[in-house]
């Protein structure tokens, strides 16, 4: 981070501690997050606390990862900790990026059985690239399958791999037990409490440079919003003081530059935000009352308007089309249904989220949507309809680029840890992606550790069919690894869709008949139109069907005629099974309420003759 030449390098406050905690998804920080919270007296002794506290959206809750990150506050001595929860997966990077501006150091959490996985070598990254000294926690020491010190050797190797420096390895090591709250600098001796972590912290964690005399600089890293005061930058004081009613410039990511007055000012403390009167540099705080400011932007003095360089994010590589709802269906679930409010919301999300893109097409009614992966995309969409919007998605398609006149696409590093009976399917499925086994680790735990270099094309519905594969015992990451030239073409789903061929609700009697063929994703009673895909055929090729039949009525009675129908219960497929599962003649229609799949084209005779034009 480049600032101002009238900073003087000396230490901003010393009573101030900014830290990142940093993790694979699903490795603890979160829960790490509330144990120091409790330890360093933010909750009162009878306040009642939910788990994983910072975790405040419904989203976050229900899949257990964090999706944005989140600052904290805790006083431990006389110091004033904060503390920010990042997320681990790396769809969400643009979270991580922006955080690691705020801070001085961070602390790497790895799972004690796990080991450093792809997003942790992500995160480490990033935050090595910065010169962030480290902490290492290993947790969940308490696991049945712990392997602590394999696991440090392999922090060690990824710490060499990413070319760290002598002073970036000289870390110092924790165990924990983020659920019981207790740390160790020893796996053989079980800790009492977490105040060697916050010693640790004080100790390694150096105080924020910077200069309170300097002229104001203030980097905006996050941003949130109040019905009340209108849009809230959240950043980092690197130089200089602001109080309340200060002019100040906001130095524009286009160039241009804004005067305007701070009216609100607070600052964090736990998980709640006080008011302040001012703030100095090294505090991380919030400025409410400056319209339209964005992420990345600088807030200055007045008169030496000394912007810092906006945050460097990597480039998206996934793309989608979101278009308005035009099934016959459309507009009975949602109250956001038209091309104008589709495109409100989206832009409402370029404002706070750095790592997508959005790109016209031919068609006003749709808008290209280019993001970090599949997850990324897939949260936005789920959160659109929980805000009650309506729109219909097509299948995500990879964004290339031409270097030195030739076509190159992203590769993925992926990391499977599967049980050795399944080692060979899933082997033999990447090979069909385009996957390259690098490397094959067997720890003698009867599980098998399987690396693989793939396009990230080959990723697109294979989440889907290698938890199918494995029975759901699989473990899959995956991390963006660089561009290389087109590996050729792979296939795509190899079967068939039933579809709809009228509208109506589907009926017990027929889904009985056309089960034997295929897989129904669809309920007895269930409104279908034409054109509505209701399951998966069994056979290549597309399956009109009638999925409304009824049973027709006789004036005979035979013995057998009022034998019950046995109907296999349906496939329910998830947001993120729908999207991966379709081909690219289909879409995904999204409401409140439901999630259908679709063809592009609804009406059966034009499909056929379509296919023959292309």
């Amino acid at each position: 981070m480049s600032l101002s030449s009238e900073a003087s390098p000396g230490i901003a406050n010393p009573l101030r501690r900014n830290l990142a905690i940093i993790a694979h998804v699903d490795h603890g920080k979160t829960t790490l997050v509330d144990a120091l919270l409790r330890q360093s007296g933010t909750f009162r002794a009878n306040e009642r606390v939910i788990e994983r506290a910072l975790d405040n959206t419904d989203l976050e809750r229900e899949r257990g990862i964090t999706i944005l990150a989140k600052n904290t506050a805790i006083h431990y001595r006389d110091h004033l900790i904060n503390i920010v929860d990042t997320p681990g997966h790396a769809d969400f990077g643009g979270e991580v990026e922006r955080t690691l501006t705020m801070v001085d150091g961070v602390m790497l959490l790895v799972d004690a059985s796990e080991g450093p996985l792809p997003q942790t070598r992500f995160v480490l990254r990033k935050a090595l690239e910065r010169h962030l000294p480290p902490i290492l926690v290993i947790n969940k020491i308490d696991r049945a399958d712990a392997r602590p010190q394999e696991v440090l050797n392999e922090i060690y190797d990824l710490f060499i791999d990413l070319d760290a420096t002598e002073s970036q390895l000289d870390f110092p090591i924790f165990y924990t037990n983020a659920k019981t709250g207790v740390a160790s600098d020893s796996p053989d001796r079980a800790g009492e409490n977490l105040q060697p972590l916050f010693e640790a912290i004080l100790a390694h964690v150096p105080p924020p440079a910077g200069s309170p005399e300097a002229p104001l600089q203030m980097l905006v890293a996050n941003l949130d919003s109040s019905d009340y005061l209108g849009r809230i930058a959240i950043g980092r004081i690197f130089n200089g003081r602001v109080r309340i009613g200060d002019p100040v410039s906001v130095s524009k990511l286009d160039g241009r530059v804004q005067e305007t007055k701070v009216t609100k000012l607070f600052a964090f403390d736990g998980l709640k935000r006080v008011e302040i009167e001012q703030a100095a540099a090294g505090d991380i705080i919030c400025l409410a009352g400056i319209a339209d400011i964005t992420i990345g932007e600088s807030v200055t003095d007045t008169e030496v308007r000394q912007a810092i360089p906006p945050i460097a994010i990597d480039e998206p590589t996934v793309s989608m089309i979101f278009g308005v709802n035009t099934s016959p269906l459309a507009g009975r679930d949602g109250t956001f249904v038209t091309s104008r409010n589709l495109r409100d919301r989206l832009a409402r999300e370029l404002l706070g989220n750095v790592s997508i893109r959005l790109e016209d097409t031919d068609s006003p009614e749709q808008i290209k949507v280019i993001g970090r992966g599949e997850l990324q995309l897939a949260i936005l969409i789920e959160m659109m309809r929980r805000e009650g919007y309506e729109l219909q998605v097509s299948r995500p398609e990879i964004v290339t680029r031409e270097l030195d006149g030739v076509l190159v696409e992203p590769v993925e590093e992926l990391v499977i840890d599967v049980p050795e009976d399944y080692q060979g399917v899933v082997i033999a499925e990447a090979g069909e992606r385009r996957g390259a086994l690098s490397r094959m680790v067997n720890h003698g735990s009867g599980r098998v550790r399987l690396e693989f270099r793939i396009p990230a094309r080959g990723l697109i519905g294979f989440r889907s069919k290698f938890l199918t594969d494995t029975k759901g015992t699989g473990i899959l990451n995956h991390i963006f690894s660089g561009w290389e030239p087109w590996h050729g073409a792979i296939g795509s789903r190899s079967t068939g869709a039933l579809v709809a061929d009228r509208p109506g609700p589907a009926t017990a009697y027929a889904i009985a008949n056309i089960q034997e063929r295929g897989e129904i994703f669809i309920d007895p009673a269930t409104q279908v139109y034409e054109g509505m895909v209701i399951g998966e055929n069994s056979r290549t090729n597309d399956m009109d069907v009638n999925i409304t039949k009824e049973k027709k009525q006789t004036n005979m009675r035979a013995s057998t005629a009022d034998e019950a129908i046995r109907l296999i219960p349906p496939r329910r497929l998830s947001l993120e099974q729908a999207i991966e599962f379709i081909n690219d003649d289909e879409l995904v229609e999204i409401t409140p309420k439901s999630i259908r799949l679709r063809k592009k084209i609804l009406a059966a005779n034009m499909r056929p003759r379509k296919e023959r034009i292309e």
